[in-house]
């Protein structure tokens, strides 16, 4: 852990000296007024690839390293497997080099890059936002969950189309990331679902919904698995993980909660906030739903980043004084989280054959 806490360290503080380096936004389309240093951020950037990219384990990235190592990614067998894009970046790069390593580096390049490239246009305090993506667990989430985590940050590129109502550039950024997860599709229906106004009787509906799901869990799985029968989704039939942590969502309702109280404010200062609003939403209806079985956090993946997003907006809705209580009581919550998620729930050891501490 001790190159992860490193790496928390430097990228919190790049990104804080960062936005105290800010200089006026300038542009009339801009969400934000101030505009981060983007040189310091893409230091930031670079650790976080850095230490993502050259390591050798964490969850599932043995599997990915044998795939790599076990097959010859050629178009036949590219065509015959699922997912086509993840396969057609692996030849791609297979022609460059036989060492697994690049594929991790790419992947841990996209991802980060991109997500960074997101929060620099809409996250007002660009070093909370960075700090919740590692404590909050999507960094590390995305040294497990490589293919759906590299779709979830292709698909987050599409915020300024879900905003600004362009379906169809949305649309083709989505179908994009699911040749890589297919599951990025369910994205393109949540796209006429999220354009409406946050604390709504949708709202509520949402909300009830996934209530409902938790008390009817096994009648719903049922059902589910009835319709993803002939799909490649159908051996989640027999996942057997159990369900997330109920922290996880508890810690996922606090944004929620408190943007819905200085929801006037927050309307004021960000007008486009009603679509991160209802993205979170989904986020935590479906850690809800998780708690009984682990295969729905999967979908969580692609709302969780829109939480960044909405945090960095939180700070600001309290008043002056208050400002930085709440700012730094969201760093030693989420500081605690992410050491009791990643020291005394999962054990976390990060291992690399480039970087030694």
């Amino acid at each position: 852990m001790t190159i992860l806490w490193i790496n928390l360290l430097f990228v919190f503080l790049l990104a804080l000296f960062a936005r105290y380096s800010a200089v006026p936004a300038g542009h009339h389309d801009t969400v934000l007024p101030i505009q981060s240093n983007k040189l310091l951020l893409m230091f930031a950037a670079v650790i976080l690839i850095l230490v993502s990219g050259l390591r050798s384990n964490i969850g599932d990235t043995f599997n990915y390293v044998n795939m790599y190592k076990d097959n010859q990614f050629t178009w036949e067998y590219v065509t015959a497997n699922k997912d086509m894009g993840f396969g057609v970046l692996q030849m791609i790069l297979q022609k460059i080099s036989t060492d697994p390593q690049i594929m991790i580096f790419t992947a841990a390049l996209i991802t980060n890059a991109l997500v960074v490239i997101v929060l620099f246009h809409y996250s007002r305090m660009i070093e909370l936002s960075l700090f919740v993506y590692i404590t909050g667990g999507f960094y590390l989430v995305s040294m497990n969950g490589i293919r759906q985590t590299l779709a979830a940050a292709i698909a987050f590129c599409a915020t300024k189309f879900l905003i600004n109502g362009n379906f169809p550039a949305y649309a083709a950024i989505i179908i994009l990331a699911s040749t890589l997860h297919q599951s990025a599709l369910i994205l393109l229906p949540i796209y006429f679902i999220v354009r409406v106004k946050p604390w709504s009787k949708a709202t509520i509906g949402l909300i009830l919904l996934s209530i409902a799901i938790v008390i009817g869990f096994e009648q719903f799985t049922s059902l589910l698995f009835t319709t993803l029968e002939d799909t490649q989704y159908a051996d989640y039939k027999n996942f057997a993980e159990g369900g997330a942590n109920l922290v996880r969502a508890v810690v996922g309702a606090v944004p929620l909660i408190l943007a819905y109280i200085g929801r006037e404010k927050l309307r004021a200062l960000f007008p486009q906030s009603d679509v991160i609003v209802n993205m979170t939403l989904l986020s935590l209806i479906f850690m809800i739903v998780s708690t009984q079985s682990w295969i729905f956090a999967r979908f969580s993946l692609y709302f969780n980043l829109y939480q960044l997003i909405l945090l960095s907006w939180i700070v600001k809705l309290f008043r002056d004084r208050d400002e930085k209580f709440v700012y730094f009581m969201i760093l030693v919550c989420y500081l605690g989280y992410y050491y009791y998620e990643s020291v005394v729930s999962l054990d976390i050891i990060y291992k690399s054959n480039f970087i030694e501490f």
